[in-house]
């Protein structure tokens, strides 16, 4: 039981150990997401600047997680709209990390870099969609059983 425990820890010790996570614009959106949680219209604002950011994005980088960012931008909105609130207050802040990392010009590798602008970007969407799978999977199920059109 207790090789179970160390496993998971050692787990989540070699996620970290990506450079684009332990830099200072990945802590500096983690301690922003709370503000953008709480203040007035941080989340509208986000997710429009991260849903113009997205579209300018080069998919491929993003690989099998291009959904999953599609999915945080659609969360966002509903949340900040207050149609959609069964997601814990820990996956509204990853969620809302990652969101702020991408809008984020002068992160681990500036954006404007060419061919490598957005690779940490993609690490940090990615890190942040394992992180929150099943809150975001659970977010696509409400979305198909037409729970976002009420009436």
């Amino acid at each position: 039981m207790k090789k179970a425990k160390t496993k998971s820890s050692a787990e989540k010790h070699l996620s970290y150990r990506n450079p684009a996570l332990r830099s200072e614009a990945f802590d500096r959106a983690l301690r922003e997401a709370k503000l953008r949680v709480v203040g007035p219209g941080g989340l509208r604002s986000l997710f429009e600047k991260a849903a113009k950011e997205a579209a300018s994005l080069p998919r491929q980088r993003f690989k099998e997680n291009w959904p999953y960012l599609q999915t945080m931008l659609r969360l966002i909105r509903a949340y900040e709209r207050g149609e959609y609130r069964q997601l814990s207050n820990a996956h509204l802040m990853w969620v809302v990390a990652a969101l702020n990392y991408l809008v984020d010009p002068f992160d681990l590798i500036p954006d404007g870099t060419p061919f490598l602008g957005f690779v940490d970007d993609a690490i940090v969407v990615g890190f942040i969609a394992d992180k929150t799978r099943e809150a975001l999977d659970d977010f696509m199920v409400w979305e198909t059983n037409g729970a976002s059109n009420p009436g």
